[in-house]
């Protein structure tokens, strides 16, 4: 009996020593103020940083609360092997809790850590801002979050929105855009970054959920080659709504740089998976181009079309590939037709495409803008990251600019936008001009991205 009382007191005594260095270890987690070397202009937004830092304090005030009632009743409990199993139960469970603190500290220390990379920080800094300006929708009142990116080696990109469950429970307090390395280049970066964008936009907005209440009746439970296509495109929905954001973001950029993406062996381009949210490759760069075609008509959608067609074309399709391609791709005008005349509540009466139809976006304005600032590009198109990238790629696809003079024209403006969000003045006044003619642009060299 006496050995028995004997473990539990040790087993008692042991247990109160790891939660003593559960804690010792929580109140060495210095803030990310205090640890993360970077130069200024590559930080993220004021805004961003303290949602992180208020969202990590927070979590750790818990976890302090949840250790020093755990320890109050651990010196209370009588040295009985019952009282011992049940304590190990609650020093299981507030691990758990320890263990999802720092899953969430690792999340934005990631993030964070490449700021301090030579050229990379300053980028990431400068997409930052390009991302918070892709989120604005005009005419309506959502509060956007605030966004931060980091890139890592894969071949697509994603979003941790803000305001969803992080692993282990509580609400992510801003939006982390992962960029592929592989995108680090031209204004293939556009296509990828204000993708993800829209999935933030789109959650913002409701427009998955929008759509799906005003298809319910074309959605059903039959196997007609009608209703098949509508599973499919309620399947695809959320993907589908990302390229569109973005097609209305920075127009053919967005297509030509999906285009980038998808370009693989033709048994994943033309892979029908209803299990995955992405649609089949071939048939969404289709989907790019019918959208883009909708929101700015021009015949270079047409002639891009049939540049994709001739990469893929669909005699390289068995017959089954063929026939179920053919279905979706007569069926995506009228879808397109259909989602862009929905009218989400959060438009306000406006119809999809009445309220991302940017007028300056269009093809022939946006050549009429590089003339015009051809000359001193990373001026003239300071002022708004995602016109910049849409002039910039829509005189890429025209001929005009070529791909090593976009990729030093992008460098310069990252850095400038990274710079205007540091400095207290905007990108288009006088001394932040002066400011940058004082030093040469960061010439990030490719192999850093490889």
């Amino acid at each position: 009996m006496r050995d028995m009382t004997n473990a539990s007191v040790q087993a008692l005594r042991l247990l109160e020593q790891e939660v003593l260095g559960i804690r010792a270890r929580l109140d060495a987690q210095l803030p990310y103020a205090l640890q993360m070397p970077m130069v200024p202009a590559a930080n993220v937004s004021d805004e961003a940083m303290g949602a992180i830092e208020c969202h990590m304090q927070a979590a750790r005030k818990q976890l302090r609360v949840r250790i020093a009632a755990f320890l109050r009743h651990l010196r209370q409990l009588p040295p009985t092997p019952r009282h011992v199993a049940r304590a190990q139960q609650r020093y299981a469970m507030l691990k758990l809790y320890f263990h999802a603190a720092l899953t969430h500290f690792e999340i934005f220390a990631e993030v964070l850590t490449q700021r301090s990379q030579h050229g990379t920080g300053v980028w990431l800094s400068g997409l930052d801002v390009a991302a918070q300006d892709g989120l604005k929708q005009p005419g309506t009142s959502i509060e956007a979050p605030p966004v931060i990116c980091y890139v890592e080696r894969g071949h697509g990109g994603a979003i941790r929105r803000a305001r969803t469950r992080l692993p282990g429970g509580g609400n992510n307090p801003v939006a982390v855009i992962r960029m592929p390395r592989e995108r680090m280049v031209g204004t293939g970066i556009a296509a990828s970054l204000f993708h993800e964008v829209g999935h933030q936009a789109a959650a913002l907005l409701d427009l998955v959920n929008a759509y799906r209440r005003a298809s319910v009746g074309r959605v059903g439970t039959a196997q007609t080659p009608a209703q098949r296509i509508w599973q499919a495109w309620d399947r695809w929905i959320s993907e589908i709504v990302a390229d569109l954001w973005a097609v209305s973001r920075v127009g053919i950029a967005a297509t030509c740089g999906l285009m980038s993406v998808v370009s693989l062996p033709r048994a994943f381009v033309l892979r029908i998976n209803l299990d995955d949210p992405h649609p089949a490759p071939w048939i969404r760069v289709k989907l790019s181009l019918a959208m883009g075609r909708a929101l700015y008509p021009h015949p270079q959608w047409d002639a891009l079309e049939r540049v994709w067609e001739q990469l893929y074309p669909r005699s390289q399709m068995s017959a089954r590939q063929r026939q179920a391609f053919d279905q979706l791709d007569r069926a995506v005008p009228w879808f397109v037709a259909t989602l862009l005349a929905m009218r989400p509540p959060a438009l306000q009466g406006r119809s999809l495409g009445a309220a991302l139809r940017l007028p300056d976006r269009h093809p022939h304005r946006l050549l009429e803008a590089w003339e015009r600032v051809k000359a001193k590009p990373q001026e003239g198109l300071a002022e708004t990251p995602t016109l910049a990238f849409a002039v910039l790629g829509q005189a890429r696809h025209s001929g005009l600019l070529p791909a090593n003079d976009e990729l030093q024209i992008i460098s310069a403006l990252l850095q400038r936008w990274a710079l205007a969000g540091y400095l207290p003045w905007t990108a288009g006044s006088r001394q932040l001009s002066v400011v940058l003619n004082q030093r040469r642009p960061v010439r990030t060299p490719l192999a850093a991205y490889a």
